[in-house]
This record gives structure tokens, sequence and C-alpha cells, in this order.
């Protein structure tokens, strides 16, 4: 097994359901833990066949810049579907954070996992 991370993933989204939230773009900063398992590939030394990590970060780009939510947890939730929708994943673990969503803090954010 390993364990795949993605860090520090900054999109812009509508996220939040304040009246200026809906209309305007917010940063969310998005780190992913997906462990899946490599045998294939390190026997191999061959891209067939193994967890393709920039297409499911493509495709999480594509889900957060296009939709809306008005709460992390929603937004985390299904980051965290379209990852487990690829059954090589053995778990993964999505963290969203929403800079300065807080007065007097650097940011607030909700972390979901999830494993076969």
């Amino acid at each position: 097994m390993a364990l795949i991370r993605i860090k520090d993933l900054l999109i812009r989204t509508i996220i939040g359901f304040n009246p200026d939230e809906r209309k305007n773009r917010q940063d969310v900063l998005i780190n992913i833990e997906i462990e899946v398992d490599t045998q294939k590939a390190i026997e191999t030394d061959e891209p067939d066949g193994i967890y393709d990590y920039k297409a499911i970060t493509k495709q999480v780009i594509s889900l957060v810049q296009e939709s809306q939510f008005n709460l992390l947890e929603k937004l985390t939730h299904t980051i965290l579907s379209l990852i487990m929708k690829d059954e090589r994943v053995k778990r993964a673990r999505v963290e969203v954070d929403k800079p300065h969503a807080l007065r007097f803090a650097e940011s607030v954010s909700v972390v979901m996992e999830e494993k076969r």
C-alpha cells in the first residue's frame, strides 16, 4: 500500500450562505490523502493500471470550481465521494480549509475520512 498526498490545492469557489459569499468566489485549500495498492506499479514500473493522481486532481478542481456549496461539510463530503468512486482506493481523507472564515482564526476546516 501507498499513501498518496495531494497538498495545499488552492481553488476558488462559491462557498457559504451569506449574500456576499453567494456572489463572490472564495479560496478553499484542499488536502487529500489516498491509500491505494501499488504492488503492480512497484513490480512493473509501468503506468498501466496505476492510480492516476493527476487525473483525480483535475476532477477535484473541476468539481469545486463548477459547483456551489453552502457548507464546508457538503463540499468535503462531495470531494471524498468522488475519490471513493474508484474501487482501487482503500482509504481516503479530505480536509477542506476556508481561510479567514472566522475573524480571529487563520481558517476553519472540515475533515472527513472513509475506508473500505
